[in-house]
């Protein structure tokens, strides 16, 4: 610990879902996401807070139960804290579960790193009858406990003041040591002093018997990190050897029982049960379990959840939507009237206005969408959801665990990517990595609102949750293919998860995860989609001096010469279409669309659909930032049949739209999400296999949409 830099680095440990994360947000103002399900956090997240004179680094871990190397998260979690020595370790535990919590806490313990106790949830555990004498816990765990409440901040001052005290004078009281059988103890010591002896330099005496412990354990990551220790390999296989045949026990089974005789020793000294207060309690949770996860009501009390949450996207989100829309058109006529014709009005109005504008209206249902996700995190009822879809999800090669990362990738692609880390096996993981980019995310949200509003009309809520049950049902299926043709094996590992406790959001925890998430969007915003569209302005105006085939000028002159008629008005507006088309189509966009508007001539989509989809490839939010600034829909926005959602339902037919939508669903991710995926997969060949495959998938599905589709209709 660097004193005399007043310097502390911090590490948050503890179980799934024991609120370290919130904690951390409470610490530092972060935003960090949290939910009320086991392993939200699976990636280390640090901040730097100032208190008292002192810079403290806060290190959020990943969940874990226990020190081992079963997971991803338990590796990551004590590589930290065995490589990167912090100066303190905050062992967070859930109160109302200190039986299974403090498990960890007894390998914490033999790691000898200065340790704080954080006993939260503390209200939890009062109401369900369970108290504490922190003095005794103290005394016998050798180190402070603090209780807190991570969510409403109660205990988070005394925390931050705990830290600034045992980092200025110390905060180990008697060194804690468990009491483990007397020929255990002494193997321990054997392989402790040969650890010494070969780590002399980079070892302190308990990170040696730290390490000897694990090795005892038969820890495979440990064994094969000092396999080149051929001596002290050779000595830990005579000592566990030696340890079965005194026992019958293997030197694992002698640990395990000696941390549990630990963990229930403490417990009887120092956690007391009011029975009173435990039997007059009404379980909650239980009794609502009773209904949201009935055999028979819970699937349809799951669908209807859904429905009702799209449903209330669109029909509650219309109304801001609109005074958006007509705050837009409002900024765009007074731009009009103050600024003089030039091309730098062109672009101000028909290029960044239009763009932005049509992208920016949807906030408000990007913002219904978190709300609504936000709940299902806190309440608890997003790890009763993979409960429910288990079963089905494993009849299509997913395994459970693949629920969460899917229901959050309707937010992001990328965090629902990372958040398969929580899946052991690695190619149930593969295959939930894989099908993740086809799950809608909010990028696509203004999309589907635009054309579900512009062809379905107070169908609109029904459509939309139509279109995201059809994304869940198409990475069902590509998951049993890949599962059954390309990743075999998959599916595999059975599904277990720990179910939390309901519990009521907190206005803060709900506002903070909608303000994060509508800020990324207002990021692109102001990002890519301003980008983009003074691009795909600068494509459709230049160049300015094309050549025409015929001189339309002339042709419309000596028409509107000659007598006037209901047949001659309708042929100059035919040949102002015209003149217009082909001007569109000799400008650079026209150029660029006129090479791949082919290619998407089977699935009925024209010239503007085509570029479209193209500037998608960017960010799918670009898909209706493109469309304004080609329809320059402002212009005109006071008008009963004009603006966006008018022009593109002038633009194609209502099966060429679905297969617009359908294709907009499933081709290629965005870069953001490629990049995530190559990450995570470690794979070109997957990346690319991924990449492919999606561009297979949606032009096959969109141009069977459309043929058969007009078909049908036609």
């Amino acid at each position: 610990m660097a004193k005399e830099d007043k310097i502390i680095r911090v590490a948050l440990v503890g179980n799934p879902n024991t609120g370290r994360t919130t904690l951390l947000n409470k610490m530092s103002g972060s935003n960090y996401g949290t939910g009320n399900y086991a392993r939200v956090t699976v990636a280390i997240q640090s901040q730097k807070i100032s208190h008292l004179g002192w810079q403290i680094e806060i290190v959020d871990l990943p969940g874990i139960y226990s020190l081992s190397s079963r997971t991803d998260e338990e590796l990551l979690g004590r590589n930290f804290l065995h490589h990167q020595q912090p100066d303190i370790i905050i062992n967070v535990l859930d109160m109302g579960n200190l039986e299974r919590n403090l498990t960890l806490t007894s390998q914490l313990i033999e790691m000898g790193i200065p340790r704080i106790f954080v006993f939260n949830m503390a209200d939890e555990a009062r109401k369900k009858g369970i108290e504490i004498n922190s003095e005794d816990f103290e005394r016998i765990l050798g180190a402070p406990v603090i209780a807190t409440n991570a969510r409403n901040g109660e205990g988070v001052k005394a925390l931050l003041d705990a830290i600034v005290h045992c980092a200025a004078a110390g905060c180990q009281g008697e060194a804690v040591r468990i009491n483990y059988d007397a020929h255990l103890e002494e193997a321990i010591n054997r392989t402790t002093a040969q650890v010494i002896k070969l780590h002399r330099q980079e070892m302190n005496r308990d990170q040696a018997r730290w390490l000897s412990i694990k090795l005892l354990e038969g820890d495979e990551t440990v064994l094969r990190e000092e396999r080149e220790h051929d001596a002290l390999i050779q000595a830990v296989r005579e000592e566990r050897e030696t340890l079965q045949s005194q026992h019958g026990e293997s030197a694992d089974q002698l640990l395990d029982s000696g941390r549990h005789a630990f963990v229930f020793g403490l417990l009887e000294g120092a956690h007391r049960l009011d029975i009173d207060v435990a039997l007059n309690r009404v379980d909650v949770t239980r009794v609502l379990d009773a209904f949201l996860l009935h055999r028979w009501l819970g699937m349809p009390i799951f669908l209807a959840i859904m429905w009702l949450m799209f449903e209330t996207t669109f029909v509650l989100g219309a109304y801001p939507m609109d005074w958006i829309d007509a705050g837009v058109g409002l900024f765009s006529d007074l731009l009009n009237s103050l600024i003089s014709d030039s091309m730098f009005k062109d672009l101000l109005i028909n290029g960044v206005v239009a763009g932005v504008g049509g992208t920016i209206i949807f906030l408000p249902n990007i913002l219904i969408l978190f709300f609504f996700i936000a709940l299902f995190n806190d309440t608890g009822y997003m790890s009763r959801g993979a409960i429910l879809v288990d079963r089905v999800m494993h009849t299509f090669g997913l395994h459970g665990k693949a629920f969460i990362p899917m229901v959050t990738g309707f937010g992001c692609n990328v965090p629902a990517i990372m958040a398969t880390r929580t899946i052991e096996n690695s190619k149930d993981r593969l295959v939930a990595i894989l099908v993740n980019p086809f799950i809608s995310c909010s990028a696509r949200l203004p999309v589907f609102i635009l054309f579900t509003g512009a062809f379905f009309g107070e169908h609109a809520g029904s459509a939309l949750f139509a279109v995201y049950m059809a994304s869940i049902l198409i990475a069902l299926f590509t998951a049993l293919f890949l599962s059954k043709v390309v990743v075999r094996g998959a599916n595999s590992s059975p599904f277990i998860m720990e179910l939390a406790p309901y519990r009521m959001p907190t206005y803060v925890s709900v506002t903070s995860h909608m303000w994060s998430s509508g800020s990324e969007f207002l990021k692109k915003v102001g990002g890519i989609i301003v980008v983009g569209s003074i691009i795909i302005w600068f494509l459709q105006t230049f160049p300015q001096e094309v050549e025409l085939s015929r001189d339309y000028e002339a042709e419309i002159a000596a028409l509107a010469s000659s007598a006037g008629s209901e047949s001659q008005d309708e042929a100059i507006t035919t040949l102002k279409n015209h003149q217009l088309l082909e001007i569109q189509q000799k400008r650079y966009l026209g150029q660029i669309g006129t090479v791949i508007q082919p290619i998407f001539a089977t699935m009925g989509f024209d010239l503007n659909a085509s570029i479209a989809l193209l500037t998608g490839l960017v960010a799918k939010e670009a898909v209706v930032a493109t469309f304004g600034v080609l329809y320059a829909y402002g212009e005109e926005s006071d008008a009963e049949n004009s603006g966006l959602r008018y022009a593109i339902s002038q633009s194609m037919g209502m099966v060429t739209a679905i297969a617009f939508m359908m294709f907009t669903l499933i081709y290629m991710p965005c870069i953001a999400t490629i990049g995530v995926l190559y990450r995570e997969t470690g794979s070109a060949k997957w990346t690319g296999f991924s990449i492919v495959m999606s561009l297979t998938l949606a032009y096959s599905l969109a141009a069977t949409i459309a043929i058969v589709g007009g078909a049908i209709v036609g």
